[in-house]
């Protein structure tokens, strides 16, 4: 279970940008985090990662986030950045999904294994000796996801994850993370996929929580999301 309790985060002083935020996300939910540029989905994710100071409380299966615990609780979150330059630091494909699971100790061997199952999963096979610098920016999106799927993390946290896909691999992306087991927490603009993928919708305006509860009902709401700077999904156009 992930827990926020009257979480607030200034970037600097008098510059909130999360404000008093107050909700639970229960294990294997689905969640999407939505709202217009700004709303602070983005810091969201940096504070529960441990990466930027907050007050209030949070807690990861009972564990606050603090600096005592920020170790276990990163093993239990793996976070797909939304640009994937800043996450592909090794020189290949396979060298990079490989990195988390030897680095947390598991033999070569078993790594391999893992990386050529993660890749196999996400369509990647033929791209595992390719250079990072010599792919396409979906390419490496989806490269990236693969580096924190080998970390079989507990929850897993995507920032846009389907930014620079095309539809081909737009529909990889949302058919593998319905396929997982794991608490997700998306944050997305595409809100299509958000209905794909999530049960539950947290909208976020200007840091607070303007609206929280069930994904089809919060996206139908027309007035809902104008009054936040959004707009229907696609799919929903036409009806509502």
């Amino acid at each position: 279970m992930i827990r926020f309790e009257h979480v607030s985060c200034e970037y600097e002083k008098g510059q909130t940008v999360l404000n008093d935020l107050s909700f639970e996300i229960q294990n294997s939910d689905s969640v999407g985090l939505i709202g217009a540029n700004g709303a602070g989905k983005s810091t969201l994710m940096k504070v529960l990662l441990g990466l930027l100071p907050y007050q209030g409380l949070i807690t990861v299966d009972d564990l606050e986030v603090n600096k005592q615990n920020i170790k276990e609780i990163r093993r239990k979150l793996g976070f797909v950045l939304q640009n994937s330059d800043n996450q592909m630091f090794m020189p290949t494909v396979y060298e990079d999904v490989m990195f988390a699971p030897l680095n947390y100790g598991m033999s070569r061997e078993k790594a391999e294994k893992r990386t050529d199952a993660v890749l196999a999963q996400l369509g990647l096979s033929d791209l595992k000796h390719r250079h990072n610098h010599k792919i396409s920016g979906g390419e490496k999106r989806m490269a990236a996801i693969a580096t924190v799927l080998a970390m079989e993390p507990d929850v897993l946290l995507m920032d846009e994850p389907t930014s620079a896909l095309d539809p081909y691999n737009r529909r990889i992306v949302i058919n593998t993370i319905n396929a997982l087991p794991n608490t997700k927490i998306i944050t997305s603009h595409d809100l299509d996929m958000i209905l794909d993928t999530c049960q539950k919708v947290i909208l976020l305006s200007e840091g607070r929580i303007a609206a929280q509860g069930n994904a089809k009902e919060i996206l139908i709401n027309r007035e809902l999301l104008e009054a936040n700077r959004m707009e229907l999904p696609l799919c929903f156009s036409q009806k509502y």
